[in-house]
């Protein structure tokens, strides 16, 4: 019997978690464990298909060079014995075989040529259903699926997503979207979520679905995690579990099973309050999303001026590497009354600590009532953070952000300094566009940077289109002190339909314009302007750095809207000076 016929009469249960039951007795992966340890993967498949399921996963979920950090060829061993172990735990059976595929750890496009070769061994095996699982983004999924069903058009597909209970995945993006937009794909048969929520959770979650004439399939993990001596334990007990699947499939939900936790004895529980369960019990129904504020569209200010046709003016002001604020502070105050329109905050450059950028624009916004932007990286926070930090800066007041992937650590301190990189700039954009339209009261004005320093700036604007579909709709760019950069200023001006706010940096010696032209990424010197500090004192190369400054801010008029000034080594006077002559001679 195919797989969809089946699904026609009744629900389909599948397997529980491979991984997490191995674990609790071999530290080592389990998808080697099929060449390592294969009776143990025999009689943990033998287990399941005792307690019960009608679909049994392939051990293979991390089967890919990156997860394992080994050659294709291992890589296809695994999967081979992957296969095999399966079709010998279900013997005569009438148990449906799924060949396991999870996300490969990279969006490098030679992911999805891996993928391909996976998909290939797999069919090599005789394998013809196929389970996605635990995924964060909906990339390769239309190739993917065109490429199975074009060599098998029989084939079963199922894609299944990873959420928080907030509807989320890793990487930002909402399940909800990427459920409608796996719909969209014909050559997928069904879609789900599994993994990262309890069952409670996603029964609440799968309830705001219209589900009728759909098959959906929800696989939850145990419950909430908790670790004890630095192992994995979930509390919640197979009653509970098997309880709230009875309501998932009461929902319309046909095919189920178990993630994260979930022993034989999950799967048989749900085996056995799910035996007598009929189609008649079904209630499809659509249940709207718990009532949210409606978001306020209160004004913002700083966009407000830029939409009028004024050019604004933002300056960077670098967070204090210890507790004294009081540089930070007047800094502050002194543009304030120079009529600055905003202020940005790095997020720790260079990746090393200072004070927190998120926290100083709260306390801009209060004490000065000075437009912040701080910036936000992606580094060191997960989603929850992330999520958690955009909350408490929209309550503050604070409307306007800049994403940035942010510095990796340097190598010297990787021993010691662990990072987190849950998202890159583009997606960061995209999931702040996607809880402006639900979770803020004002929504982000969301900031990105551009590089017009770039080798290949063709691909900066292929990258700076992709942060405008994801939401972003202003750029800073980087400074501009050659002629290649004027250059790639005008191509993107003509090219992007957001906002530009043009870098500008005051070079203040002979040996600053050589260091950053040598040693600071994304930001060249031009000769020229390198050789017109060489032999100048500090008083001259002040002087000559506003002349530069306010020249460059003349030249780049017509392709910005608005200037976007660094302050270098504290030096707000010169900033000071440039900010006169620029609203003076540029602006007037």
């Amino acid at each position: 019997m195919k797989v969809r016929n089946f699904l026609q009469n009744q629900v389909l249960i599948f397997d529980g978690a491979m991984g997490t039951y191995y674990a609790n007795v071999n530290d080592r992966k389990c998808e080697l464990a099929n060449l390592e340890d294969p009776e143990a993967i025999l009689q943990i498949h033998r287990e399941y298909i005792g307690a019960g399921c009608q679909a049994l996963k392939t051990n293979t979920f991390s089967a890919n060079t990156l997860s394992l950090n080994c050659s294709f060829e291992t890589v296809e061993q695994i999967i081979i014995q992957g296969c095999y172990l399966a079709k010998q735990a279900i013997g005569e059976k009438e148990i449906f075989l799924f060949g396991d595929i999870g996300p490969i750890p990279t969006l490098e496009p030679s992911a999805e040529e891996e993928y391909k070769k996976i998909i290939d061994v797999f069919l090599s095996q005789g394998i013809e259903n196929f389970i996605f699982e635990t995924f964060s983004n909906i990339e390769y999924f239309e190739t993917l699926s065109q490429y199975i069903k074009a060599k098998n058009s029989n084939a079963f597909l199922l894609v299944e997503f990873a959420v928080s209970p907030e509807g989320f995945t890793r990487m930002g993006f909402s399940g909800k979207k990427l459920f409608q937009q796996v719909l969209e794909i014909p050559q997928i048969d069904a879609v789900g979520f599994n993994c990262f929520s309890g069952a409670q959770h996603l029964f609440q979650y799968i309830r705001q679905f219209e589900l009728k004439d759909k098959l959906v399939s929800i696989m939850p993990n145990a419950g909430y995690p908790t670790v004890v001596d630095n192992r994995t334990f979930f509390q919640n007990s197979p009653d509970y579990f098997a309880d709230q699947m009875k309501e998932i499939a009461q929902c319309g939900v046909k095919i189920l099973g178990g993630c994260c936790g979930t022993t034989p004895a999950y799967i048989q529980k749900t085996a056995e309050v799910l035996r007598s369960f009929s189609f008649q019990e079904i209630r499809y129904f659509h249940q709207k999303p718990l009532e949210k504020s409606t978001p306020s569209q209160q004004e913002n200010i700083l966009f407000e001026k830029i939409k009028s046709g004024k050019k604004i003016i933002a300056v960077e002001l670098d967070p204090p590497v210890d507790t004294e604020i009081s540089f930070f502070m007047e800094g502050a105050k002194i543009l304030k009354h120079l009529g600055v329109d905003a202020i940005t905050i790095a997020d720790c450059p260079i990746a090393r600590a200072r004070v927190d950028s998120s926290l100083l624009a709260c306390k801009l916004k209060r004490e000065l009532d000075i437009t912040p932007i701080p910036h936000m990286t992606c580094r060191d926070r997960n989603i929850n953070a992330t999520k958690a930090l955009l909350l408490g800066l929209n309550i503050e007041g604070v409307n306007n952000i800049l994403v940035v992937t942010g510095d990796p650590v340097p190598s010297a301190e990787r021993d010691e300094i662990k990072t987190i990189f849950s998202f890159n700039s583009s997606l960061l954009a995209n999931y702040i566009s996607t809880l402006n339209e639900s979770s803020f009261q004002m929504p982000f004005q969301i900031c990105g940077a551009l590089n017009v320093n770039a080798r290949n700036f063709d691909h900066q604007l292929q990258r700076a289109q992709q942060k405008i579909q994801n939401g972003v709709t202003m750029f800073l760019t980087q400074p501009i002190l050659t002629k290649e950069a004027l250059k790639n200023l005008k191509k993107a001006k003509e090219a992007l339909p957001a906002k530009i706010l043009g870098g500008i940096i005051p070079v203040v010696s002979y040996r600053n314009a050589c260091f950053m032209n040598n040693e600071i990424s994304g930001i060249n010197v031009s000769q020229e302007i390198i050789d017109r500090y060489e032999g100048l004192s500090k008083e001259e190369s002040a002087q000559l750095a506003v002349q530069i400054s306010v020249d460059i801010a003349h030249k780049i008029y017509d392709y910005v809207d608005g200037y976007y000034l660094i302050t270098p080594f504290k030096r707000i006077d010169i900033i000071q000076q440039i900010i006169y002559q620029i609203k003076n001679r540029t602006l007037k």
